[in-house]
């Protein structure tokens, strides 16, 4: 059965970096390197987030706004891993990071509606 597992997250202070990964696997009949892989977070009371993306064909990548020049996305087809780089992180970054994941083709990387799969999630929190 297919599963996304993230791990790293913590508890750090404004000016900290942090580094998320996501393991991929059971995606039986593809091979990860076939799946653009997105992160997400969620702070309390707020909808999920779009953080940032990573395409499964030239390996584009796209970040929100707010953490574009912070947050690098990265992965390595090989151990089924896609990563978030965060650093200069801020109190505003608080919250639970989802990683994601489909094989479309067209899609809007940035809607939570285009990916089929996600992880159960974990948890940051940036202290000021």
């Amino acid at each position: 059965q297919a599963q996304l597992v993230e791990s790293g997250g913590g508890l750090v202070q404004a000016g900290d970096s942090l580094r998320l990964s996501c393991a991929a696997s059971g995606f039986s009949g593809r091979a990860f390197s076939t799946y653009n892989m997105g992160w997400f977070r969620q702070a309390p009371g707020k909808e999920r987030e779009f953080v940032a993306a990573i395409m499964r064909n030239n390996g584009a990548t796209h970040y929100s706004d707010s953490v574009k020049g912070r947050f690098t996305i990265s992965r390595d087809n090989a151990k089924n891993t896609v990563d978030l780089q965060m650093n200069k992180l801020k109190p505003e970054d608080t919250g639970v990071y989802y990683c994601a994941s489909n094989f479309l083709s067209n899609f809007n990387y940035y809607d939570t509606r285009s990916y089929a799969k996600w992880g159960q999630g974990t948890q940051v929190t940036v202290s000021s």
